[in-house]
């Protein structure tokens, strides 16, 4: 097994065919191929599905190529400090629910360290996808909630994956809408009284199972819902539907504007935001300085 056959393979992770990450490489599609065959038969496993319409990871892959990234990023670092001699480029990734106040603490750690050279990653996903890219090691870090009722799923499954969920504080449930919403004025608002308008959720793709949900109480009998997955649709459905989510109630004016609020949604339940790690990897520096940042947002939702 050599350095370059763990770059081929990847390069070819992050593409649907051997012959587009064999541009990417500047190689021969027949070279990459052959590259990998070997490094196949060498571990004893094979990587990639291969058929006429592409390629693709199997299960066995993607582990593979976690711990492929995770040697390569070590050998940059020894490359950098003792061969090249040049300062190394920091790197950082995190996979988060769609939470504004994970992008903005993002956002605040890229300003904290200021550096010349730097790549970081931040991948907006569903919550099975936050969870696989923390077990494949494409993120350091996944942000996820847990509640009373997903909380023996998920923790079932962090425990199959070699996870752990830290908490970094509790909040409540929260209606986030338009200003023109006709209950944005309320101060406290009750389920019933949102049945009338439409839920908007987070779609999940093939793992749509009410433990994956980001919205807490997604089992209510909710009379109108819309799914969609990305933050900037949902808040356009919010003023052209008069849509609503559920929500932490940390609000991030800088990033999504003024033009929403939110609303104490009158019940009792709770939810745990948190991170997850793998159990055998050591946090980062820039990993705790972003946790700090983060930890701060949760501290102003609790004034």
């Amino acid at each position: 097994m050599t350095l370059m056959q763990l770059k081929y393979a990847i390069c070819a992770a992050g593409e649907t065919s051997f012959n587009d990450a064999s541009k990417k490489l500047y190689i021969s599609q027949p070279s990459l191929s052959n590259a990998i065959k070997g490094l196949e038969q060498e571990i004893g496993i094979e990587i990639f599905n291969k058929s006429k319409t592409g390629i693709s990871l199997t299960v066995e892959g993607e582990e593979f190529i976690g711990y492929a990234r995770q040697v390569l990023e070590q050998y940059d670092l020894l490359d950098a400090r003792y061969i090249s001699r040049k300062e190394a480029k920091k790197k950082f990734s995190v996979s988060t629910q769609h939470y504004t106040f994970a992008v903005n603490a993002f956002i605040e750690t890229i300003h904290q360290y200021g550096m010349d050279a730097y790549e970081f990653e931040i991948y907006e996903e569903t919550t099975h996808t936050v969870i696989e890219n923390v077990k494949n090691r494409k993120s350091e870090l996944g942000i996820l909630y847990l509640n009373h009722f997903n909380e023996k799923v998920l923790q079932k499954l962090f425990r199959e994956y070699n996870l752990e969920f830290h908490p970094l504080f509790d909040c409540g449930l929260y209606v986030y809408m338009w200003k023109g919403h006709p209950l944005a004025g309320r101060e406290r608002i009750d389920l019933e009284e949102l049945m009338d308008y439409p839920c908007l959720s987070f779609a999940q793709g093939a793992h749509n199972s009410f433990y994956f949900a980001e919205e807490v109480l997604s089992t209510a009998p909710y009379r109108k819902i819309i799914k969609a997955s990305d933050r900037a649709t949902l808040l356009n459905l919010m003023v052209g539907v008069c849509g609503y989510t559920l929500c932490s109630g940390i609000i991030c004016e800088e990033l999504n504007g003024s033009d929403y609020v939110a609303v104490k949604l009158n019940e009792q339940e709770m939810m745990s935001i948190g991170y997850i790690t793998r159990k055998d990897s050591n946090i980062s520096e820039i990993g705790k300085s972003y946790l700090l940042a983060l930890e701060k947002f949760g501290e102003k939702a609790m004034l």
